[in-house]
């Protein structure tokens, strides 16, 4: 069997992705100790009863500590007073990525602290669901998703593809982008779908007298798929409407537009262009699937394939 690829992996953060990073290193052999950080006590202790990692400590510095790879899972607001907390424990040579949904403003928050000799890789694997915590993970699921690196100027190559070969292992593709196009891209394909999400499904529980009763009642129609984007952590979301603001409002405004122009389609009875946007719309649904980023199934392929958290 071939050696781990390396000695140490230093987890902060063992929400969603943190766990389902711990369940796939095990699984592939990816490193002879994980060690596991988080704030939270209770969450420690979960991560520890599921046997997630080697080590277990509320304190990242101590978790990072002669780690070879450091993968930062938190929100990301909280980015850089977590870089800077383990700053001075990182060792020459390490490794430091994240998985953050925003990438320039992560960078401007850790790129100060990360001291001289650290490789810094900022990092986003696309790849989640509605759910959160240690109990939510799954080894498979980074698998055929994209890992997108916005890595800074002067990067080493050597750790660049050292990086990659690990999310390769973890079932993932590799691409790489610039931060600012990366966040533009990320907020018409994910930061805006949840936006959307979570404003449909205020406006619904806004009318109280229908939730109550034909909102649950009828939820398979359609609302159930935005429930589930909805669902989605708020600490998280929270932080990265506030930290890719400028990408998100430019895509608002620009959904707002064609929001319009379906209104006036609608008003006007112009049943020609709704069939055309409709059709169009079709098309793109189908591309993705063809491009392997989901099934022919509801719900956004989630019930297709059961995923059971496991240790």
């Amino acid at each position: 069997m071939a050696s781990p690829m390396f000695e140490k992996i230093a987890l902060v953060g063992i929400g969603l992705i943190g766990s389902s990073l711990a369940r796939v290193i095990r699984r592939e052999d990816l490193a002879r100790h994980v060690a596991i950080s988080t704030r939270s006590a209770a969450t420690l202790t979960r991560a520890e009863e599921l046997g997630l990692g080697d080590s277990y400590t509320t304190a990242a510095r101590e978790a990072v500590h002669d780690a070879d790879l450091i993968i930062v899972s938190v929100p990301v607001g909280s980015s850089g007073a977590v870089a800077q907390e383990i700053a001075p424990a990182l060792k020459k040579g390490a490794i430091l990525t994240d998985v953050g949904s925003t990438k320039a403003s992560v960078i401007a928050q850790m790129q100060p602290h990360v001291p001289d000799g650290v490789h810094f890789i900022p990092g986003h694997p696309l790849a989640g669901t509605e759910k959160s915590g240690p109990d939510a993970g799954f080894a498979d699921l980074f698998d055929n998703r994209w890992c997108i690196f916005t890595p800074v100027p002067g990067t080493d190559p050597d750790a660049l593809e050292r990086l990659s070969e690990f999310w390769r292992r973890c079932g993932a593709n590799i691409d790489t982008m610039d931060p600012q196009h990366h966040d533009m891209t990320l907020a018409i394909v994910s930061h805006l779908p949840h936006i959307i999400a979570y404003n449909i499904v205020g406006t619904a529980d806004d009318l109280e007298s229908v939730t109550k009763t034909e909102v649950i009642k009828y939820s398979a129609s359609g609302f159930r798929d935005f429930t589930r984007l909805a669902a989605s952590d708020p600490t998280m979301w929270r932080d990265v409407c506030l930290h890719n603001k400028d990408a998100i409002l430019e895509m608002l405004a620009r959904f707002s537009e064609d929001l319009a122009f379906l209104q006036r389609a609608i008003r006007w009875g112009d049943g020609d262009k709704l069939f055309d946007l409709f059709t169009r719309t079709r098309a793109v649904r189908r591309s993705i699937i063809e491009a392997g980023q989901d099934i022919d199934a509801p719900d956004f392929g989630r019930q297709a394939v059961e995923h059971p958290a496991k240790s």
